[in-house]
Order: C-alpha cells, then structure tokens, then sequence
C-alpha cells in the first residue's frame, strides 16, 4: 500500500519553530510530528510513501533516508513547482501511485490521533465507494466546514461554517482512495475539499469514518500546546509506563531518558521535557514543552509554554503563554509573558503584553 502526507510550503503557522527546522521534523511528544504518522502507515502495510512539498526537501533527505532504512519503506518526494492545493499533488504523484490497483492514504501533515488506519481501511474496503473521509466530532461546528452523512455514512453534502445547527462533524484531513480519484484530478493547483469532493458526494462514491479518540490540528502554537494535552492523555489510557512518575511529578509528564531534572522541582500536568534538557532545582513547569538542549535555571517557572532547541531559561525567570525559537535566552528574573520571541535572541527585559520579538 500507499500513502500522500501534504507537507507543504514553510509551515508559517507554526513559527518561530519551523524557522530553524522544517515543519515534519517538529518533535511532538519527542517524536518528529511526520514519524507518528509514518509509524502508523507502517503499522498497517503501507510499503510506499510520498511527501509532498513545495519547498526545500534537502532540508529532510538525510532524515528521510535514515527513515527508509528503520522502517523498511520506500519514501519519495513529489516537488511542487508552485503551490498545488490539496488535490494537485495526487496528479504530480499519479506515476506512483498507479503502478497497482491498491488504495491509498492521505494525510495532512498537521494532524494528530490515534490513527485507527486498521479499522479505517476495512471500513473503506466494505462499502465499496471511491473514498473515504475520516471526520470528528467537534463541540462548535459553526466555526468549521461540516460534513453531512447518512447512517452507512455515505456523505450527503459539506456545508460551510453552519449557523444553525446541521451537523458537528468535520474533515479530520485523513482519507483513503481508490486509484479511480486521480481521473478526477487535473494538473493544477485545486483543492480536494472544495473542487472534488462535491462531485464524489453528488455521485455517491464518498464516505465517511467517525474517528475514536482524540483529534488535533497542530499547525500553530496554541494548537501545538493543546494536541501535546491530548496525547498525553492518550498515553496515560493506552501506555501508563511511558509517563513520569515520583513526588516531583503531577499529572501527565513525558521526559525522555537523557534529560537530568534537579531537586525540589514540580513538573506537570501536560509536560514534555526533550533529549539533553536540563531542569536545574526548584523549577516549576506546567503545560509546557521543553525542546532538546535547553536548559531551565533554578527557580524559574515556566506555563503554557514552547521553549525552542538549546534555549536557556534564567534563574527565577517567568514564562507564560509564550513561544520561543532556538536558542533564545531569557535572562534570569525577566517576565516573558505572551510573547513570540524568534531565533537567536535575548530577552533582558520584562515583556508583559503581546509582542513579537524579531
């Protein structure tokens, strides 16, 4: 089998992260975000995978080979030559995609779940259509486009951004096709939500698949922040003994094995704590997720937060509601509050209201 994971241009979304690294190697939960989604693939028989991107692969082609070799798996890049939607890079990747009869996964490269790929492709194989729609369930759907379905879930119609209420589910932007799709798809930018679902709905070829569990976008920081709550929580359900425990220890906290934690600190709920960090005595830190090589100084605290590679946190240091690139400094006994501070600088005074530190 198969599978397209959209990567993308820059990742703007989520700076200042991807200004220093491409958005697929972003470690989430101390994975790279495109790993959780090729283990997945694997999982459930896919030999062959395509990345497709528009701008600098070379960024990833040593990772990508180190990949193909763990995995034992074949990973091409399709090189768009402008922005090509979400349906166009199945045309650019038509060759390999046809060389069999089998379906194929497609992912958007921001999503985060439990990926049921197992129960998804029985689901897809059993009602016989020409594609298949993973969609969740969400509490507001007027802020979304949302899809309608019947019982069997065949889907009916989209309906965009609803004021009254039709239905609270969305496109969770993971799918399966048959190779029948790409007749659809032209040789241009176009985009597969608006342009050819309709046509597969109107010819009643297109269903849709439930997802269990949870389900996030993490595109951007904030979201970033709140699929790493989630997936914490989904570890505690599913794989308790991955999480940290001890008196220092408060609620769902992922610390990898080479990161050195002091005396007197509290960590957590909702805490990740990369390779090589340092936590130095009496931290404090809650909802936050502390990338590879940074260091945190006594006493400081640290919520809400993303601290970017080899950053430095000083000594009773305040960081709320903030995102940092790498190798940023925040100078001991500053407040950093809701602030996005780029790669490479110094924060040496307190920022109390939004900025953006360029």
């Amino acid at each position: 089998m198969k599978a397209v994971i959209l990567v993308g241009g820059f990742g703007t979304r989520l700076r200042p992260l991807t200004f220093t690294c491409p958005k697929p190697l972003v470690p989430f939960c101390n994975i790279p975000i495109v790993v959780h989604q090729i283990e997945a693939l694997v999982k459930v028989g896919v030999k062959e995978i395509i990345l497709a991107v528009n701008v600098n692969p070379e960024a990833m082609a040593q990772f990508i080979k180190e990949c193909e070799k763990k995995y034992g798996i074949a990973i091409h890049f399709s090189l768009e030559t402008e922005p090509m939607g979400t349906a166009g890079p199945l045309a650019l990747a038509r060759a390999h995609l046809t060389k069999d009869k089998e379906p194929f996964f497609m992912f958007n490269s921001d999503v985060i779940c439990e990926y049921p790929l197992s129960d998804f492709l029985k689901f897809h194989k059993a009602h016989g259509g020409e594609g298949t729609v993973m969609v969740t369930e969400v509490k507001d759907p007027s802020k979304y486009g949302v899809v309608i379905s019947e019982p069997n879930g065949q889907i009916k119609s989209f309906v965009e951004k609803p004021q009254t209420f039709v239905s609270n589910k969305i496109n969770a932007g993971i799918y399966l096709f048959e190779t029948s799709i790409l007749d659809r798809v032209e040789m241009r930018p176009t985009s597969i939500e608006r342009e050819i679902f309709p046509k597969m709905a109107a010819d009643q070829k297109l269903y849709s698949m439930v997802l269990p569990g949870y389900w996030m976008d993490i595109g951007q920081p904030r979201d970033y922040i709140a699929g790493t709550v989630l997936h914490l929580g989904s570890i505690r359900q599913h794989h308790a003994k991955h999480l940290a425990s001890g008196e220092h220890i408060s609620g769902n906290v992922l610390i990898h094995e080479t990161a050195r934690i002091g005396k007197n600190c509290l960590l957590g709920p909702d805490v990740v704590i990369g390779p090589g960090v340092v936590i130095d005595d009496g931290v404090r830190i809650k909802r936050s997720v502390i990338l590879e090589g940074s260091r945190v100084h006594s006493h400081a605290y640290v919520s809400n937060s993303i601290v970017g590679w080899k950053s430095s946190i000083g000594s009773w240091a305040r960081v709320a509601d903030s995102s940092l690139g790498e190798d940023v400094v925040v100078s001991k006994e500053v407040s950093l509050h809701d602030s996005v501070v780029c790669p490479h600088k110094g924060v040496g005074d307190d920022v109390l209201s939004h900025k953006i530190l360029l």
